[in-house]
Formats: structure tokens, sequence, C-alpha cells
């Protein structure tokens, strides 16, 4: 009798472990539902839209005076941000995205998908709708969250200081009040006026030239030696001579 009790005792706690077992190895992992899911690891030769919002997300990790295009195709210079950007935030640089990887996006990715050290409504200080500029409303916004994770990279790099934005998109009349060029890169939303706390301007624009800005602005050029100004114009343009650009 006793012998049988105890079996079944044992058969009970083998039985309770073996479900919060599987209940550990079943479990999904945490993830962004609100902005975006990846569902599948991603290395070097792989295509998709997936792609694309992975490299998005790694744009502020392409090297020294590179870009990294949004094109859906994980090629080496993608394969190079991931490393880049895993090395970053102390995880095994092996160029390929994986959970580890994705979890680390997902700490750092507010539910509307901006990093979580920016927002659109500093992006954006001339209106509420991205009207009125030299681009459509939807690409203005996308060029700036586009902006915005080159920015989170920069950060980042810098110890994680905060970065104040001073000014992002404008429409022509925006840009006209404040006595913008006519062709401004703030325009087209894919440009940003900025300070730094802890830290030089000098030392905020030296180190853009690493996070994928083809237009860097600084002290010593007309106009910004209060602020450093990035953007992500066709070709390379980088004036702060004061600052040795």
């Amino acid at each position: 009798m006793l012998r049988r009790m105890l079996g079944i005792l044992l058969t009970s706690v083998l039985l309770t472990v073996g479900l919060a077992s599987a209940s550990v190895v079943t479990s999904a992992p945490a993830h962004a539902d609100s902005c975006y899911t990846w569902g599948r690891s991603l290395s070097e030769g792989m295509t998709g839209d997936d792609v694309a919002q992975l490299q998005i997300r790694v744009a502020g990790y392409p090297g020294y005076g590179d870009v990294l295009a949004v094109d859906g195709d994980f090629g080496p210079a993608t394969a190079a941000a991931v490393s880049r950007f895993q090395a970053a935030y102390g995880l095994t640089a092996d160029g390929i995205a994986g959970p580890q990887t994705f979890g680390q996006i997902y700490a750092l990715q507010s539910p509307d998908c901006t990093p979580l050290h920016f927002s659109y409504g500093e992006m954006n200080q001339c209106n509420g709708d991205w009207s009125g500029g030299a681009v459509d409303p939807a690409t203005a916004q996308d060029n700036e969250l586009r902006t915005m994770w080159k920015l989170e990279a920069l950060r980042h790099a810098l110890g994680d200081y905060p970065i104040t934005i001073t000014d992002g998109f404008r429409s022509y009349s925006c840009n006209d009040d404040v006595g913008g060029v006519p062709d401004s890169r703030h325009l087209y939303g894919d440009a940003a006026d900025m300070v730094p706390s802890g830290y030089s301007l000098c030392t905020l624009a030296q180190e853009a030239r690493y996070h994928g800005f083809q237009g860097i602005f600084g002290p010593g050029f007309p106009g910004h030696d209060t602020h450093v100004h990035v953007d992500s114009e066709d070709y390379q343009n980088w004036s702060a001579p004061d600052c040795g650009i």
C-alpha cells in the first residue's frame, strides 16, 4: 500500500515537472506586436520586407562614411551593419539577425516603431500632419523614422547621453519662416538639427560620420555654430571646419 502511494506521488511530481518544462519550452519570446515582429532569423542572401525592416533599424551602423541601403536584400553591407549593432549592445557579433538581435531591437522600439529615445513629435515641430513639404506626408514621416533610427545609433555610440532635437521636418511655409535654404533637406523629412548633452558639438558632428548621414554641418559652417545638422541627401556633404570636418 505504502509502495503504491509513493508511486502515485512520484508520478504526480514527474508530471508536474514535465508540464512546467513544456511550458518553458513552448513559451513564445517577447515581441513588439503593436509595431513589427520578425518571424524568422535573417542572414546573408535572404530577401524580403522583413529584411528591409531590419535594415531600417540597423542603418545607423554602416561604418565610416557609408550608407546602408534599405532595399530588402541582405547582402554583405547589411551583415556588417548587423554585426556592428550586435557588438554595440554586447551580443555575439555574427552578422545573423536572430532572437537575441531582434530582442534588442524590440527593447529599443516604441509601439509606433520609433526608437526609444526619439519621437515623431520632436521630429515634426512644424505641423501635425507632415504636409506641405517636398514629398508627400507619408514619405516625409517615413524618412524621419529612418533618421530617428540612425540617431538612436549615434546616441548610443556617445554613451546614451540625451540628444535634443531642435528641428526636423519642415513644410515650405515653416522653412520660409526660419530662413531655410530653398532646397533644405528638412523639406524631405530626412534631416535633424540637434544639440548634445554631456559632450561638445564637435564630438557630435565627428561621431555622426559613422552613422549613415550624408549631410553633416556643424561649428564653423555658416549658421551652425550652435547646433549640428544631419541629413540623408544623395551625396556626401560634410562641413564643420571648427571640428576638423
